[in-house]
């Protein structure tokens, strides 16, 4: 029973890493959204201090990372 256990926990980790490794790029790809919105609105919005950049930059940040602990939640969740 235990070389059963041991063929599946390289195959766990690397479910493991492919999973949190496709959470890096989601998170990625959130942050990017939310800033390129904040520049375009910039661009077209002009002032001062780039505050559409910003906040579209720091709303984003806060999203991914809301999005990220939910996904982990959820993992956790799923495994038990």
């Amino acid at each position: 029973m235990d070389n059963n256990n041991d063929s599946r926990k390289p195959k766990k980790q690397l479910n493991a890493y492919a999973r949190f490794s496709g959470l890096a790029i989601q998170m990625f790809a959130i942050i990017g959204v939310g800033t390129f919105i904040g520049y375009k609105l910039d661009e077209n919005y002009p002032n001062e201090h780039r505050l559409f950049t910003l906040f579209g930059a720091l709303s984003s940040v806060i999203i991914s990372i809301i999005y990220i602990i939910r996904r982990i939640i959820a993992t956790s969740k799923e495994e038990q």
